[in-house]
């Protein structure tokens, strides 16, 4: 489920010119494009510098040779310290049909803001913050390695159709890339969904009780029965989980109503807030976030999200 604002728009949303649910850039090759020349004039803003925009673009587009852009404008704004950029797009297979993509940089230099007013993380090395951060404190179930060299976090809601939606493209995932890391991250979204705070809180529970093959046995069983998750049945749905996963429904409901059961949830939840995540499901990758609802609204293929994916291990 889109949580906590409208869904993200195709047309004309920056968040997804800039995150990869669209054709992305390997380099710059403006000579074999149509682009028009970038007047000088159009560069007026001290930061970010063109070679710091570059460099965001070649980390975010990289892991597609068809497109090419130009940087047509670093400007400043009546905003101190906020700059505007423009950059041209377009497609080495048709050059011709160029697209025009803007936004504006925060006075630290270490955020952009697009047109819809999603926010994104901005610089010559934008993803090493937030993946420093997961690596510190996505401490949730996990799946496949160990070793936290790659890893992959998705926050997710129980009640949240969309998270449903996407657990066979995260079993995908887990197949295709056995050597990442994959931590669960519960972010309930309660404005809408009523139950989700408290079969994460079960959760919890079922991973602390049983560890992390009780757990993902335990959210399968969640999953697969989501239409239950109603505030005249979830006691009896998550009982059922608990059971399915082995473990005592008894104990398991006991437990959730625990402050530390209430704590691991709230810390979840704030992490989630702190990398600004704004949707369920969302999947970050070595820190990047990558767009797995995409895949689950078919306006994604897997192939390109697996491309997305590859492209990031192999920049580790």
């Amino acid at each position: 489920m889109l949580a906590r604002r409208s869904a993200l728009k195709i047309a004309g949303s920056l968040l997804l010119a800039l995150s990869p649910s669209v054709l992305a850039l390997a380099q710059n090759t403006a000579a074999a494009s149509g682009f028009p020349p970038a007047d000088p004039k159009n560069f007026t803003a001290t930061a970010p510098s063109k070679a710091t925009v570059e460099a965001f673009l070649k980390l975010s587009w990289g892991y597609d040779e068809d497109r090419i852009w130009q940087v047509q404008a670093i400007q400043t704004t009546p905003a101190a310290g906020v700059s505007k950029v423009t950059i041209l797009v377009a497609q080495k297979s048709n050059p011709q049909q160029i697209a025009p993509v803007t936004f504006l940089v925060t006075p630290d230099g270490k955020h952009l803001i697009s047109n819809d007013l999603s926010m994104l993380n901005f610089g010559d090395h934008p993803f090493d913050e937030p993946r420093r951060m997961l690596e510190q404190r996505a401490n949730g179930p996990s799946k496949g390695s160990a070793d936290k060299k790659n890893e992959m976090v998705e926050f997710a809601d129980f009640q949240c159709p969309h998270c449903k939606a996407a657990q066979p493209v995260i079993a995908r995932l887990e197949a295709d890339f056995p050597n990442v890391h994959f931590v669960f991250q519960n972010f309930p979204l309660t404005t809408i969904h009523s139950e989700a705070y408290k079969a994460a809180a079960y959760s919890v529970c079922a991973a602390q009780q049983g560890g992390n093959d009780a757990f993902f046995k335990f959210a399968d069983a969640v999953f697969t029965n989501q239409e239950n998750l109603t505030p005249q049945s979830s006691d009896v749905t998550l009982g059922d989980a608990a059971t399915a996963a082995g473990l005592d429904p008894a104990k398991i409901g006991s437990c959730s109503y625990t402050a530390a059961a209430k704590k691991a949830v709230d810390d979840s939840v704030k992490l989630a807030e702190d990398m600004n995540v704004n949707e369920t499901p969302t999947l970050f990758v070595n820190g990047r976030q990558v767009p797995l609802s995409g895949v689950t609204s078919n306006q994604l293929p897997y192939d390109e999200l697996k491309k997305i994916i590859e492209f990031q291990l192999s920049l580790n």
